[in-house]
């Protein structure tokens, strides 16, 4: 066996088709990259159609099969309206990737009803509502991969973690739940931990170059994190290369969990 057929057995995604929402910037746009090069039909569902529409072109442009769908993923109804309109692009999906997420922190003596409830519809709500949607349909053909992108603070409090870090532990908990529920049959669930990364939802942080500089030194490899470090853990967790992988939370941070 060829050295290129063996890898490919372990990490090719030809034929599959993922929805991976939140991927037209940032770190979902980095996975999604991913899946799509490495053979998936991908469906980026997010809110912004210029983004939408530039990354699309981008991905098909490199030969990728790839197609958005704009969604409001902050209530239950855009949540399932964008459910269905993705899983009618290619067919129902192989793959969930859960991305999306706002990162509002107020200190937590001023953290209203309204804050906490926008929090929890995109950061919980939605990938709950996707995998509800999704998962039965992936164990019954007995092949399925959901991927939960959480956050440093679904393990440790700093910088007002406030209802944000509380979502992000919370879905770490709701990737455990479905790979309980699911992992007999053929499904894998797991989470993505990243550091601090540069995008533009750590636009907050990443406009300060002191704290910049000091989250880096924090690290073990001496750099802030890209969008692009996340391609191959999530091609990893996606492919046939994980399936006894399951009800993890993969830390993808430079070492800035353990430093």
């Amino acid at each position: 066996m060829t050295s290129y057929r063996y890898l490919s057995d372990l990490f090719s995604l030809d034929g599959r088709v993922a929805v991976v929402t939140g991927g037209s910037s940032g770190i979902g746009r980095g996975i999604a990259g991913a899946l799509a090069r490495a053979g998936a039909s991908v469906v980026i569902v997010a809110r912004r159609e210029s983004e939408l529409v530039a990354t699309v072109d981008e991905f098909t442009a490199d030969g990728c099969r790839a197609a958005w769908v704009g969604a409001d993923l902050g209530t239950r109804e855009g949540v399932r309206a964008a459910a269905e309109q993705a899983a009618a692009v290619f067919g129902e999906p192989d793959i969930l990737v859960n991305s999306a997420g706002i990162n509002l922190r107020p200190p937590m003596g001023e953290l209203g009803e309204e804050v906490w409830d926008a929090t929890m519809a995109v950061n919980l709500e939605a990938p709950f509502l996707l995998g509800q949607r999704f998962g039965p349909g992936m164990a019954e053909r007995g092949f399925g991969r959901i991927i939960h992108v959480t956050s440093q603070q679904a393990h440790r409090a700093f910088v007002q973690s406030g209802a944000y870090g509380v979502s992000k532990g919370a879905l770490e908990s709701l990737a455990r739940s479905q790979a309980e529920a699911w992992s007999p049959h053929g499904v894998t669930c797991n989470t993505l931990v990243p550091g601090f990364v540069m995008t533009p939802l750590n636009t907050r942080l990443s406009s300060d170059p002191e704290r910049v500089a000091e989250l880096a030194a924090r690290t073990m490899v001496g750099r802030n994190g890209l969008a692009e470090d996340f391609a191959g853990a999530a091609v990893f967790l996606a492919g046939p290369a994980s399936g006894y992988v399951t009800g993890q939370s993969i830390f993808v941070d430079g070492g800035l969990s353990v430093h």
